[in-house]
């Protein structure tokens, strides 16, 4: 129909239905007049639906329905009888004139089996078609011969040609555009594939599966193959599936009936699946093993369905000279090309986040540092996924405030220089090309609570302008065989578009000296943690470990990290830099002694609490900042480590 002027198709369709009412019209006609048995509808009308649908540029849509469900003639004008009562107002009367009762102005199927040539008693059955699709309902009535049948609405606007998504299926799934463009070549090999399986498949449609992470590439790549074969597509989420057997039933059949009327194949999004809902995770299960229409299955992990034949294909995000073209293709009159391969090796888009955050630097035109408005636009494309896993922490410290031994504030410095440098040497300097293993940059930062671990990993992530993301270990870590693996590839795979600064905390939850293997539980803490290290030695961005126990950690794996920083817990030197760095240049102070502060032995966190603290004393008192506050201060701060203040430490404060 698309090569169809739709103006001229929607006329001819109304003449051709019209005439076709004009038959069951007769008909009626016939039976009201007590005409004889063996008399049949004037050939006239018979004609006029002939020449009604050789005059159609494309077939009719009562003709595409009745093959579609496998109407019989006396089904088709069981139809055309309900429909007639909606399109025809003479309808009724005539209903109420054959059926000789004023009252029964509507069709029955009593009506029909006396009215309409090709009788069958079968055409009412709930298996078939008018029922089974519901095509024509049976409302309240004493039998099922005299209840007043009704045209389903759906099935009434598709006769007349202006279909419409039923109202049923409405916020429940989503109409896609269907498109050819926007796909890359790796992608589009793939809509190709897809086109082809289900062009040539003899019987039932193979299932199509897309895995993987890149989300938006799954629909263009769907899209693009419905295209391809002129299907319309719409797009179910796995939340909207009822999980009650029931309501599951009314949603396939409502939904296999809107796929035969409107040529659709349908999207299921599986990514957002939760493993911990069995009823959902069965009804998807049964979704696609009862799938009699086109079907792909969007999801992260592959499924097994051993009552279905399933195409499985992985979709990656873009290549790398396939992110380039994209960024080249967008940014071509920005004047950006030299900054492109820079992006390139640090962010990891797919085609629709690569022209959204291009779409922001055409709006900046004309305004200074766009080569940092289209860096912090990637940063956000690759947000979302990383949100729902870890927590974002944004960099608020800088290098004058890292207090530190001069050793580790070079490996520290060296650590930036890794990241930064990663693309040159890696690519340019051709080191990647003898091998992915040991290409990731992976740090351990060791040392007790407060000694400025998570402080140098902000300073790192603001150094390189890149988000930062904490995830506690103690939380990842599953007591069942796999999740942990599997709860750590969710957390890489997420920040491998942005390679983010990832802070993993806790790391002794996982880590320990497990090379002696004495039970399961050893060897499969051992496989946890190969996997961690794994990932981290092939991770695009940095990764970091955190621990308190240093030497807790085996020495087998400690080789396979990069950089080991120790933190050290801050001599009286130390505390006194912290100190007189600790309070911004806009707090007011009086009377601050460096040297006498510096004699409490506490960490350079526990030194931000007490200075925080005592702001809010000094600013609630309407004063500066004084030795009294910080005491007060200190005396809290103490309590909460349950640590004893000494004379010796706070002796001469105030």
């Amino acid at each position: 129909m698309s090569d169809t002027p739709l103006a001229s198709w929607h006329e001819a369709n109304q003449r051709h239905l019209s005439a076709a009412l004009a038959v069951v019209r007769a008909a009626l006609e016939r039976h009201a007049e007590d005409a004889p048995a063996e008399s049949e509808v004037p050939e006239g009308a018979r004609r006029a639906v002939r020449e009604a649908s050789e005059a159609m540029p494309v077939r009719a849509a009562l003709e595409t329905l009745s093959e579609t469900f496998g109407l019989t003639p006396f089904e088709r004008d069981v139809m055309l009888l309900c429909a007639g009562m909606e399109l025809d107002s003479g309808f009724a009367a005539l209903c109420a004139s054959a059926q000789g009762d004023p009252r029964r102005a509507y069709p029955t199927f009593g009506l029909a089996l006396a009215a309409l040539p090709g009788a069958h008693w079968s055409a009412l059955t709930p298996a078939a078609p008018l029922r089974h699709w519901r095509l024509v309902e049976v409302e309240k009535g004493d039998t099922l011969t005299s209840s007043p049948l009704r045209v389903d609405e759906r099935v009434l606007h598709h006769l007349a040609g202006t279909p419409y998504l039923d109202e049923r299926l409405v916020g429940v799934v989503d109409p896609v555009p269907a498109s050819p463009g926007g796909l890359v070549p790796s992608q589009r090999a793939l809509a190709e594939r897809i086109a082809e399986a289900w062009e040539h498949a003899s019987g039932a449609l193979p299932v199509v599966q897309l895995c993987g992470d890149e989300a938006a590439g799954k629909r263009a790549i769907c899209a693009a193959a419905c295209y391809e074969l002129g299907l319309n597509l719409s797009a179910i989420p796995v939340n909207t599936i009822p999980p009650g057997p029931d309501e599951l039933e009314a949603l396939l059949r409502l939904w296999e009936r809107e796929a035969a009327l409107s040529a659709s194949a349908l999207l299921l999004d599986c990514d957002e699946l939760d493993a911990s809902d069995p009823a959902r995770a069965s009804a998807v299960t049964r979704l696609i093993e009862r799938a009699n229409y086109p079907l792909v299955v969007a999801s992260r992990e592959r499924r097994q369905s051993p009552r279905r034949t399933m195409i499985t294909l992985d979709v990656r995000r873009p290549t790398s000279r396939e992110q380039r073209a994209l960024w080249d293709e967008a940014l071509t009159d920005a004047g950006f090309n030299g900054h492109v391969e820079t992006l390139v090796s640090q962010f990891s888009l797919g085609a629709h986040a690569i022209r959204a955050a291009s779409a922001e630097v055409l709006a900046a035109q004309g305004q200074d540092d766009l080569a940092g408005i289209v860096w912090d636009a990637c940063r956000v494309q690759a947000r979302p996924r990383l949100d729902e896993l870890a927590q974002r922490i944004e960099p608020a410290a800088a290098w004058d405030e890292l207090v530190l031994p001069g050793p580790q504030l070079e490996t520290l410095r060296e650590i930036s220089a890794h990241v930064r440098q990663r693309s040159k040497v890696y690519e340019t300097w051709g080191f990647a090309a003898k091998g992915a293993r040991g290409l990731g940059i992976g740090a351990l930062f060791s040392g007790a609570s407060g000694t400025g671990k998570t402080m140098a990993a902000e300073v790192l992530a603001g150094e390189l302008r890149l988000d930062l993301y904490r995830i506690d270990l103690s939380q990842v870590v599953s007591k069942y065989i796999g999740e942990t693996e599997k709860n750590l590839r969710r957390v890489f795979d997420a920040a491998e578009e942005g390679g983010a600064v990832l802070l993993f905390d806790e790391a002794d939850a996982l880590f320990g000296k497990r090379s002696e293997v004495k039970d399961s539980h050893d060897r499969y803490a051992n496989i946890e943690v190969s996997y961690l290290l794994q990932r981290m030695e092939s991770y695009r961005g940095l990764a970091i470990l955190t621990t308190n126990m240093k030497n807790a950690l085996d020495a087998a794996f400690l080789r396979r990290i990069r950089f080991i920083v120790r933190f050290p817990f801050p001599d009286a030197g130390q505390r006194a830099e912290i100190w007189r760095r600790i309070f911004p240049p806009s707090t007011p102070t009086d009377g601050l002694d460096v040297d006498k502060l510096a004699r409490l032995n506490v960490a350079g966190g526990n030194i931000r609490n007490i200075a925080l603290n005592a702001a809010f004393l000094a600013a609630d008192a309407g004063q500066p900042v004084r030795m009294s506050h910080l005491l007060r201060g200190a005396r809290g701060e103490c309590a909460k480590l349950e640590k004893p203040l000494t004379d010796a430490e706070i002796g001469g404060w105030v």
